[in-house]
């Protein structure tokens, strides 16, 4: 498979759902409301914001300007199109961009929201890059992965040993947290229902869809594969990982 057909393929099956990754509006203004000080002042920055779900809901719940990057023209417009029809257009606005390449100048944001993307560029490294970002006593909210327990089973280790090597536990996450030079203000699980209800349950009538659309297709069928095996990770481990949500300030 090429890189172009995997990557049409890939948005294929996960353009159209209501969000991204795992994550609820409930998790969302729970971690927006241990942020202190949220006004119309508040210059929020939302890396890695793909259709904007959670972006909208905070801007429907607090007056703050946001610009949120995404690298997949379609959830840039997706996104853009959905802040103009609730009205929110004029604070909130989506740009075609590289989470890799973050290039605003030191101290642009009050906050950082990026839920379920952060892996892309490494937990350390996205809280170390996005420290210069932050104005002093700035904020950082995110949610990454995390083992549930010690010693998870080996089919479940092996299956994040290829998907996520750099999965933590939550003491170590909060180690590093400190390390990076922020103060943990904050953290929870998301629930199950984080899971399902807004990704997993639409990505898995996307499977059937896709399947159905690239019938005989070797290659999508493989890809419809690995996208299965995932969400049957879950409904078979899901008591050993989960989201967690992490709010820290910085220094």
């Amino acid at each position: 498979m090429t890189e172009d057909r995997m990557t049409t393929m890939f948005f294929e099956m996960f353009t159209g759902l209501p969000r991204q990754g795992p994550g609820d509006t409930a998790s969302t203004l729970r971690a927006l409301s241990l942020v202190p000080g949220i006004g119309p002042h508040t210059r929020v920055l939302n890396p890695g914001g793909g259709t904007g779900l959670e972006a909208r809901v905070i801007a429907q719940n607090a007056p703050v300007r946001i610009v949120a990057i995404d690298n997949h023209q379609q959830y840039v417009e997706e996104f853009n199109r959905e802040a103009e029809a609730l009205a929110v257009a004029h604070r909130v606005e989506a740009q075609l961009g590289d989470m890799h390449r973050l290039d605003f100048e030191p101290g642009s944001f009050d906050l950082i929201w990026c839920e379920g993307s952060i892996y892309v560029v490494g937990f350390e490294k996205g809280l170390r890059d996005w420290h210069r970002l932050l104005a002093p006593g700035g904020h950082l909210a995110l949610t990454d992965v995390c083992w549930r327990m010690p010693n998870p089973p080996a089919e479940c280790r092996e299956f994040w040993a290829q998907e996520y090597p750099a999965i933590r536990d939550v003491p170590s996450r909060l180690r590093t947290i400190t390390e990076c030079g922020y103060e943990v203000i904050g953290h929870f699980p998301l629930p199950a229902a984080a899971w399902w209800d807004d990704y997993y349950g639409p990505l898995q009538q996307k499977i059937t869809e896709f399947r159905a659309h690239h019938d005989g297709e070797t290659d999508a069928q493989q890809l419809a594969d690995s996208v299965q095996s995932e969400i049957d990770m879950w409904h078979k481990y899901s008591h050993s990982y989960g989201y967690d949500f992490f709010v820290m300030r910085r220094d």
